[in-house]
């Protein structure tokens, strides 16, 4: 199992920032960073930058929005990161949430399964480098793209619901979730990716599973810290959905909390049940965060 860090600075600071956790990520070893898309800086021009910086591991987007970006600007824009990156963008994109997308954005959020099927049939061949020609409902495009220097950048679809996930599993490479905790990993994410990844005769698909973490003596107030922290998680229907089917009140109980020992043994599990990836997103004061790193740095050679 693949191990990463999911950065905090694309929207709590500056670029330099970024840039400077990215490559702490780098310098601890582990295989990958990941940033989110939400209301800070644009992730891929921030990527693009941190690429130069940061020659090794790889760099994710976990994840961009779909609704506001035309796939074909999205594809022409990830393989200019990519050719920065020499090859070593991983583009996560996503639905995004119907209360963003219609009451912050304007845009219509109607037909969500039509709009990444589609969506993901433009993007995907132009992200190959090969030309597109598509008439649907949403998207009618008919076009190519070249970008000197770049090459292919895989996607991952932040897939939760059943229909969602069938179809990344036919035209992406792979998932990215997110308050989705093992047992739903176990019995519903991974084996209805994976069977529909099968039937449609593509490769065996890449799961990576984003969960908080913390290294600390204090187990309640770390859970009321991540409940409070990433209480806006438990509120949105389709993150809901995924508590629910854990059967779990909120984003504090599939946290993983508890002694270096504990948490070590519970990133270790993951890959037990399937994970290719993992990606730590840490939480706590300083001391919790530094120890928490150190926990995860020592399951990269378990």
């Amino acid at each position: 199992m693949r191990t990463g860090v999911f950065g905090n600075q694309i929207n709590d600071g500056t670029v330099d920032d970024v840039i400077e956790e990215a490559k702490q990520v780098e310098a601890d070893g582990f295989d990958s960073y990941w940033a989110p898309q939400i209301f800070g800086h644009d992730t891929l021009t921030t990527l693009a930058m941190v690429a130069r910086e940061v020659p090794r591991i790889e760099l994710g987007t976990a994840v961009v929005p779909t609704y506001p970006r035309h796939p074909m600007a999205l594809a022409q824009q990830a393989l200019t990161v990519n050719a920065v990156a020499d090859g070593r963008l991983c583009l996560g994109i996503g639905l995004s949430h119907q209360v963003v997308i219609e009451s912050m954005m304007g845009m219509s959020f109607a037909k969500p399964v039509r709009h990444l099927r589609e969506y993901l049939s433009v993007l995907g061949p132009l992200v190959r480098g090969e030309a597109v020609s598509f008439d649907g409902e949403d998207y009618r495009v008919h076009a190519a793209i070249s970008v000197a220097g770049s090459s292919p950048c895989s996607i991952l679809v932040a897939a939760l619901g059943a229909q969602l996930l069938r179809v990344t599993a036919t035209l992406a490479d792979g998932t990215v979730t997110w308050c989705t905790g093992p047992q739903t990993l176990t019995g519903h994410t991974i084996p209805t990716i994976t069977e529909a990844a099968e039937a449609a005769g593509r490769p065996a698909p890449r799961i990576v599973a984003a969960l908080p973490v913390c290294v600390t003596e204090d187990r309640d107030g770390a859970r009321r810290r991540a409940a409070e922290v990433f209480a806006i998680y438990g509120q949105l229907p389709s993150y809901r959905a995924m508590l629910d089917r854990e059967g779990v009140e909120g984003p504090a109980d599939i946290a993983i909390i508890g002694s270096d020992a504990e948490v070590k043994d519970r990133v270790g599990e993951l890959a037990g049940i399937g994970v290719t990836d993992f990606v730590a997103v840490e939480f706590g004061g300083p001391d919790e965060r530094h120890d928490t790193r150190q926990a995860v740095k020592a399951t990269l050679t378990s």
